[in-house]
């Protein structure tokens, strides 16, 4: 070890392994709704497990942090909202890199067209509202690894 190096060969050495490591998979989940109240009661459920959560208003701003946030693992999307509505998000998140990105679908105004398209579209699952918060924790940890 000469005089200028900070770190010894060992240290050096360790955080080599460190930085060739896989990246931990992704662990935010992306609550989409146009309803705030929604969206921050199911982020406030599933904060309560340890769950971090990310919200979005609108599908356009949904899609725009899925480019640009690596970090989401899981989308839960509600079905009616503006301009882009859930099942619009999901298929163009099915055309996207993130094609394989878990989603669930929360609905208070559905009907069995919406359940058969949005299981198309290879959805983990599709919850009415009320929802069952038992079943949609399991949901997300099944999804994101994590211990049930």
């Amino acid at each position: 070890m000469s005089d200028h190096d900070i770190l010894s060969d060992a240290e050096r050495e360790a955080l080599s392994a460190v930085m060739l490591e896989p990246d931990l998979p992704p662990q935010r989940v992306l609550i989409v709704d146009d309803d705030k109240d929604a969206r921050e009661l199911l982020s406030e459920i599933l904060g309560l497990d340890g769950i971090r959560c990310m919200t979005a208003a609108s599908g356009e701003t949904a899609l725009k942090m899925l480019d640009e946030k690596p970090s989401i693992g899981l989308v839960i999307t509600d079905l009616r909202m503006g301009h882009i509505d859930g099942l619009d998000l999901i298929r163009k998140v099915r055309e996207s890199v993130r094609a394989a990105m878990p989603i669930i679908i929360v609905s208070g105004d559905a009907d069995v067209k919406d359940a058969i398209a949005a299981m198309h579209l290879s959805v983990v699952d599709f919850l009415l509202k009320p929802i069952d918060t038992g079943k949609l924790l399991a949901l997300v940890k099944h999804e994101l690894g994590m211990e049930p």
